[in-house]
């Protein structure tokens, strides 16, 4: 995996995925209380570092991949009461800013498999 030419670094992945677990156990558990908005049904699929690890680019889908637009909205409107959390579930020297993103692999894998379907017809 790379980015504009620079490898990810094994810190990098680490830290992407203790966040990921984390964040994970947070919306699970409904811990970070974001109101009018249910947590349980978020899924985190992956958690990308920058470089410095003072940013976290976190991808998102609701279950079912209903209303994902919104569930992104509310996240990153409330994506400070979520980092609140995280503070203490994990130990960093730097918490790193969340941004919130719809994954869009699963459209993506889901289009691939239909064309494949299609030559194969």
């Amino acid at each position: 995996m790379t980015k504009l030419g620079k490898p990810v670094s094994q810190r990098q992945l680490r830290v992407g995925e203790m966040i990921k677990q984390a964040l994970g156990m947070i919306f699970l558990r409904d811990e970070a209380k974001l109101p009018n908005f249910d947590t349980k049904e978020i899924t985190v699929t992956e958690v990308r570092m920058s470089n410095d690890l003072k940013i976290a680019k976190a991808f998102v889908l609701p279950l079912g991949g209903k209303n994902a637009q919104e569930a992104v909205i509310k996240l990153k409107e409330f994506s400070f009461v979520v980092r609140k959390v995280l503070s203490k579930k994990i130990t960093m020297k730097y918490l790193p800013k969340l941004l919130f993103v719809k994954d869009e692999s699963f459209d993506y894998a889901e289009k691939i498999e239909n064309l494949i379907k299609q030559t194969n017809k």
